[in-house]
């Protein structure tokens, strides 16, 4: 009994730091399995697959506006070539008012939407944006 808690105990650290994480990428969530490639497809449906998460990300899709994208482009994310596609919005809050812009950066693995970057300035930096209308026509 007294070395099952001892165990427990000295487990227990292990365990909580397991799931502490404090590289920024860990706080974003994937969908695909990255195998690792160096090699990665362009994604040829990026906007597709862009529209349709925005959908589900944004609390509230409807009423975007100064809204563009920038084409994927093969960058380094967390020491992998990664094709990554920024995108530029104003959210509309509850009340009709607009916020600030912002910047995500969209990153794709083995040619499909992977994770969203909320902290895309490092990423971005540098990146050709151009107006993308489709997302300023997005409905719930």
């Amino acid at each position: 009994m007294i070395l099952a808690q001892r165990v427990a105990i000295l487990l227990l650290p292990i365990a909580l730091a397991a799931c502490a994480g404090t590289d920024e990428e860990s706080r974003d969530a994937g969908i695909t399995i990255d195998n690792g490639s160096a090699i990665q497809p362009f994604p040829a449906n990026y906007r597709t697959e862009l529209l349709a998460f925005m959908k589900t990300y944004l609390n509230n899709p409807v009423g975007l506006r100064d809204t563009a994208m920038a084409e994927p482009v093969q960058r380094s994310v967390g020491g992998r070539m990664r094709y990554v596609s920024c995108v530029r919005f104003t959210p509309r809050e509850a009340d009709g008012s607009y916020r600030e812009q912002r910047e995500r950066a969209i990153v794709y693995v083995n040619g499909r939407l992977d994770r969203v970057i909320e902290k895309a300035s490092d990423v971005c930096a540098g990146a050709v944006y151009a107006s993308f209308p489709d997302l300023e026509k997005l409905t719930r």
